[in-house]
């Protein structure tokens, strides 16, 4: 009866969760509007704070009603970093949550879907977030991000991981750090199983209680060669979630 009661749990636990963050993201479409009316110096840095804050909020309903375990201890020393590349392995579609949720002025780099969605569209479109429909407006939005002294959040793997443990990296992130000369901070997440994964089914339960941890990794100096910078950020994931 224990572990009926459990599984029964882990559904309802999964409704709550998605539904929740569905809920959230509705409740910000008025406030979208009203960013709509202001100036772009004040509605993007408004606009990153609200989504910071919605996102924390949702973490926190994971951790209260879910039995969602999140360590992100390692984002402490660098939210104070900027301006900063920030890259991290993607095996969940809660990595990104959980970043901009702790990082309150970051600029996301998004896939170009992203913003034509109901849901995240919107408030992405005003806050700034980059599409990576057009590659070279990307980075040169991005290296505009970063002089202005913000994060900038980038997936190298260009979507969730499906061959563990990384997909090839782009050159993406090697680009904006040689344009703009930022630094490139690592980072790393862990999983207790792979919910929200790329071949996990949107609708498929949980494994309860789910525990996530996040890990601060190496400062990266910008190279001249983008090649040689993306192969050396790669091979240090690699061999790092591969020792792991």
């Amino acid at each position: 009866m224990r572990s009926y009661f459990h599984v029964l749990y882990e559904h309802l636990a999964m409704g709550m969760g998605l539904g929740a963050l569905a809920i959230l993201c509705l409740a910000g479409l008025p406030f979208a509007l009203l960013l709509l009316c202001l100036p772009a110096h004040y509605r993007v840095p408004l606009g990153r704070r609200l989504i910071s804050r919605t996102l924390a909020a949702y973490l926190w309903f994971l951790k209260v009603f879910c039995r969602v375990h999140i360590d992100a201890g390692a984002l402490d020393s660098v939210r104070k970093d900027r301006p900063l590349i920030v890259i991290a392995n993607h095996p969940s579609l809660l990595d990104a949550v959980i970043l901009l949720a702790s990082l309150p002025q970051a600029t996301c780099v998004m896939k170009a879907s992203i913003k034509d969605n109901l849901l995240f569209g919107p408030m992405a479109r005003l806050s700034g977030y980059i599409s990576n429909e057009n590659p070279m407006q990307m980075v040169r939005q991005a290296c505009d991000a970063l002089a202005a002294g913000t994060h900038v959040v980038i997936f190298p793997e260009g979507t969730r991981t499906v061959v563990f443990p990384v997909n090839p990296f782009s050159q993406t992130c090697a680009m904006i750090a040689i344009r703009s000369g930022a630094p490139v901070q690592s980072l790393f997440f862990e999983f207790s199983s792979a919910y929200l994964g790329k071949s996990w089914p949107l609708f498929q339960k949980p494994t309860l209680p789910l525990n996530i941890k996040l890990s601060l990794g190496s400062k990266f100096e910008a190279e001249k060669d983008r090649l040689a910078l993306t192969e050396r950020l790669e091979s240090y994931y690699r061999e790092y979630l591969t020792r792991k």
